[in-house]
């Protein structure tokens, strides 16, 4: 009972301390041996010289690392196109935002004339022309965002994944959201 025991704990210690040679002492070391440490295995380290660049051993690897396919060898479908201009819209009006609240803040120190009164003046000075294509680029990022925005909403909420209810979702997004910034710029 008593070896059963010094053998259990003498193998429990090996493990914790070396578990790849635990295979080895379950081979023939005593339980003693190995309670006192004294089959630890042992191997010759070997290495080469090296008198490689670094920087030249990295340019090797990566010339062998597989080459992820970029966008171009893909047909381009609304599905990722819808998603990239959300995307492009979103930090567009937010940028545009943050800029614009910026210079208004920045305005009366630099002397700049940004109040309403001034910003009514200048638009009314312009032909109508210009209004309307000023007024719809202006709303153009911002109606497609918030149309495409519902998209995704919906998107969270599970509905409207398969691949026909995509590519029609996207067209509408698309004809909606030029149809409301042109009843915008028309206003």
């Amino acid at each position: 009972m008593f070896s059963q025991k010094v053998a259990q704990q003498s193998l429990r210690r090996l493990a914790v301390q070396q578990p790849l040679a635990m295979r080895s002492s379950m081979m023939g070391a005593s339980p003693v041996a190995v309670a006192l440490g004294k089959n630890i295995q042992t191997r010759q380290v070997t290495s080469t010289p090296n008198t490689e660049d670094p920087s030249q051993i990295l340019v090797k690897q990566r010339l062998n690392r597989p080459i992820a396919p970029h966008l171009t060898i893909y047909k381009p479908q609304i599905g990722w196109i819808g998603s990239s201009l959300h995307r492009i819209t979103g930090v567009a009006l937010s940028g545009t935002l943050y800029i614009w609240a910026t210079a208004y803040l920045a305005s009366p120190a630099l002397g700049w004339h940004l109040e309403s009164a001034s910003m009514v003046a200048a638009m009314g000075a312009l032909p109508l022309v210009a209004k309307v294509l000023l007024k719809t680029t202006l709303a153009l990022p911002f109606t497609y965002h918030a149309m495409n925005g519902i998209r995704h909403l919906m998107w969270d909420l599970g509905r409207g994944l398969t691949n026909p209810v995509i590519i029609k979702t996207g067209w509408t997004v698309v004809g909606l959201s030029i149809a409301s910034a042109v009843g915008l710029a028309l206003i």
